[in-house]
């Protein structure tokens, strides 16, 4: 499943639509590690595949929303991309979800909502602290999705020597690794400017960092290791320190630049920018989409709040 299901999908877009492909890939993969998980039917044959387990799969992805551990945006993403992936590789339509959006019972929102937590810088170090009791990778993770904006799976790829070395030679910092759709390398530079928030992330990073990795991988580990063993045990202490999860930590990024760029506070946190001044608020969500690694503006409002 996990070989044929890309093969599929690579033939289904002709060989090209390089980003597009990879998204489905990366989100066809997460379904095929739950199918053949615990929580899963336990399959590694998409012949077996019908639409109960999607339907499973969809209550699966349902517990992990409510449970704030995944966008309601992100889940729908993942259903979409097992729709293709399915249809490319039965080439028909007969095993799919007609409507992501039904089958999870939610709809997406767009704009923000809710205040990110973790934008207090207190409540961070609190978190960090009681990771360091257990997991220093985990406490790791944290300081470096704070302080840069990073996704969960860029901070745990990210190459630390080489930022590290950015950072000192050129006080700012390249985010490559680890990226969604296809936007990484020399095409797509991503440019975060470092503060000493960033340079202590790095550093703590590169002191856990294991013994022979460039990142936050042992060598004899995958990133899902990660992800199972440290990042799974970790979400219990974000959770008994009222952050909901990694992504918050990124909004509250997101709300941080705003203010710096702007001088007001984001929409989310009761600023007017948007009102008083669009261009100015056009100016910084343009920015803020640039340095998450966002090819669209729009998206910003899931971070700020607001209108785009």
């Amino acid at each position: 499943m996990s070989y044929a299901g890309p093969l599929a999908l690579k033939d289904m877009f002709g060989g090209g639509h390089y980003g597009t492909v990879r998204a489905h890939c990366d989100r066809w993969q997460a379904f095929v590690k739950w199918c053949c998980s615990e929580q899963g039917p336990g399959i590694n044959d998409a012949r077996l595949i019908d639409r109960e387990v999607l339907a499973d799969y969809a209550a699966y992805l349902h517990d992990m929303v409510r449970r704030g551990d995944l966008a309601v945006s992100t889940a729908q993403n993942q259903l979409s991309s097992v729709n293709r992936a399915m249809a490319a590789l039965r080439g028909d339509q007969y095993v799919k979800l007609p409507s992501p959006s039904k089958a999870l019972g939610m709809q997406r929102t767009g704009a923000r909502h809710s205040v990110p937590q973790g934008q207090d810088r207190e409540q961070v170090k609190r978190i960090v602290d009681a990771l360091c009791d257990q997991q220093l990778r985990a406490a790791a993770i944290v300081l470096l999705a704070r302080a840069t904006g990073m996704r969960l799976r860029e901070a745990i790829l990210a190459d630390l020597p080489r930022l590290s070395r950015e950072a000192n030679d050129l006080g700012r910092i390249n985010i490559q690794d680890g990226t969604k759709g296809g936007r990484a390398g020399a095409s797509a530079p991503r440019w975060i400017a470092v503060d000493h928030h960033v340079q202590d992330a790095l550093g703590f990073a590169r002191q856990v960092s294991p013994g022979g990795s460039r990142n936050l991988i042992a060598p004899d580990e995958s990133c899902l290791n990660v992800l199972q063993e440290i990042i799974r045990p970790a979400r219990d202490v974000l959770h008994a320190h009222n952050l909901k999860g990694f992504h918050e930590l990124r909004a509250a990024y997101a709300c941080e630049r705003y203010e710096q760029i702007t001088q007001h506070p984001a929409h989310i946190n009761g600023g007017l920018c948007c009102q008083a001044d669009r261009n100015l608020d056009r100016e910084a969500r343009r920015q803020i989409s640039y340095e998450l690694g966002h090819g669209r503006i729009d998206v910003v409002a899931a971070y700020v709040g607001g209108q785009s």
